[in-house]
């Protein structure tokens, strides 16, 4: 009720001056050909985005919590002699959370510091790693990576603290950046051979990472259908999305109170500072993270950083029973979490796994 509470008072305020209006008229007049227009109270509602931390939109925690549980039951049984699988913790560099994290690596361990490992990161503005990406975890077990999921802040299943602290494109990036020193207490991993891969908003964090120029800590990236532009998003989705942003305690408000900060949290204005390999695919039919929004990313990439950036446009892939554009690489059958295969999505995976083996060398010993 908090948010509602929020905005009728901002309403009740913007009633008190509309109501103040012809007093002020009368002792002093308009310029001329200046328009009064009446208040309309519905759409008022409708546009109002409030900036305090304290509307940001909550959510069922202990339902959260609850499918958490369900997820790693069934990771745990799933991985049975199929693959090593852990969940861990580490502390976070600013240290005010602990992460949770998932751990899959092959079932036989080459030796120390013999396996290329990867960070995969799950999408949404409140998400977490969920059981779809099981035939995808396994296929890259299979190939000799570790794979590790974090859990960064704002991911659902952990509580009301861990959902609030929410930083888009701030101290979530640092978050999952931190998987690497977690990696590098692994002894089976190769400290230089750590990729990166997400979708969505894990391909819009990959995406980041991957620009800090010559601090990046990986060797490579891919981001899958991932968010580029938030100025662009949030002015494309409206008021309705902009309620997950502006209330954030990072931010505070809309990109037109923070300018700056939504610039240098969208990948789009910092294509020039890419110095690593990135692969990057996208769809024209994603309802999601639309075209309109990465095409000027796939441009720049093009424009501007041949030979280290391989994007690809997938026009209009084949959407199955329960997927769009935005899912077209990651089609699951949610009962026996087995990949439904489209051509897309097998000519996306074909480019992923070659692009990693170019870069990361997994099979080397």
């Amino acid at each position: 009720m908090k948010p509602f509470a929020s905005m009728l008072r901002a309403l009740a305020c913007v009633a008190a001056l509309a109501s103040a209006l012809p007093a002020q008229q009368a002792s002093s007049p308009a310029p001329r050909n200046r328009q009064v227009v009446p208040m309309d109270s519905a759409r008022a509602a409708l546009l109002y985005v409030s900036n305090r931390p304290e509307d940001h939109p909550a959510a069922n925690y202990a339902a959260a919590v609850a499918a958490k549980a369900r997820t790693d039951s069934i990771f745990a049984a799933r991985a049975a002699g199929v693959m090593r699988y852990e969940k861990a913790r580490y502390r976070s560099r600013h240290g005010d959370l602990d992460i949770p994290v998932y751990v899959f690596a092959p079932l036989e361990t080459r030796g120390d510091r013999a396996h290329a490992a990867m960070v995969w990161v799950h999408g949404g503005v409140h998400g977490n790693w969920d059981q779809n990406y099981l035939p995808f975890i396994i296929e890259a077990t299979q190939r000799g990576y570790v794979i590790v999921a974090p859990e960064y802040r704002g991911s659902t299943g952990y509580g009301e603290a861990h959902h609030r602290a929410i930083d888009y494109g701030g101290k979530e990036l640092d978050d999952v950046e931190d998987a690497v020193d977690f990696l590098r207490t692994r002894r089976e991993v190769d400290p230089a051979r750590i990729g990166l891969m997400g979708w969505s908003h894990g391909g819009f964090i990959t995406a980041h990472l991957m620009s800090r120029a010559s601090r990046t800590r990986f060797v490579a990236g891919a981001a899958i259908v991932p968010v580029t532009n938030l100025i662009f998003r949030l002015s494309f989705k409206g008021p309705g999305y902009q309620r997950s942003f502006s209330t954030q305690a990072g931010l505070q408000g809309l990109p037109f109170e923070r300018r700056e900060e939504y610039l240098k949290r969208s990948p789009y204005y910092l294509v020039d500072s890419l110095q690593h390999p990135l692969l990057v695919h996208v769809a024209t039919n994603d309802e999601d993270a639309d075209f309109e929004e990465s095409q000027p990313y796939i441009d720049a990439l093009m424009a501007r950083k041949r030979g280290i950036a391989e994007p690809k446009v997938y026009v209009d892939p084949t959407p199955g029973p329960a997927s769009v554009g935005h899912t077209f690489s990651r089609r699951v059958n949610r009962e026996t979490l087995l990949r439904e295969d489209s051509p897309e999505q097998v000519d996306s995976w074909t480019l992923v796994w070659a692009f990693f083996e170019r870069h990361l060398a997994p099979a080397r010993r």
